[in-house]
């Protein structure tokens, strides 16, 4: 009969400390919160004035900064890509099959077709202009 009440307590005991644990971890994160809030708000109180007085060479300052920023990264992205394409053209030039060669075979050869078509029926339209 212990045994039994001994079993029904230990899942009981664990759902207590379970509690206990998470009660501790919530209420030591809403005042790490409310901590960061009152910070900000501090923070926000004392760096509005110098915003103000500053904001004429700031607001250039950060729209210069953000025009470089995207510069770069476009630079960047461009050289990345022309890279990868000669890459590219390198490899299929020198025969060693990149991906999607043969689909621009195949492309290729039905531009080619077509071209063909179009001379054919230019040829056919002046010639019989010409009659």
């Amino acid at each position: 009969m212990a045994d039994h009440h001994l079993q029904n307590t230990q899942p009981m005991t664990h759902q207590m400390v379970k509690a206990a644990t998470a009660a501790t971890a919530g209420g030591s994160l809403l005042i790490l919160s409310g901590l960061i809030l009152a910070g900000t708000v501090i923070a926000l109180t004392i760096a509005t004035p110098l915003f103000v007085i500053f904001s004429p060479v700031l607001v250039p300052a950060l729209i210069a900064t953000a025009l470089l920023a995207t510069g770069f990264v476009a630079s960047g992205g461009f050289g990345v890509a022309a890279v990868t394409v000669l890459s590219w053209i390198y490899r299929y030039v020198t025969g060693r099959h990149p991906p999607a060669a043969d689909q621009l075979d195949s492309a290729g050869m039905k531009l080619a077709s077509k071209a063909r078509e179009m001379k054919d029926r230019a040829a056919q339209l002046t010639g019989a202009a010409a009659s």
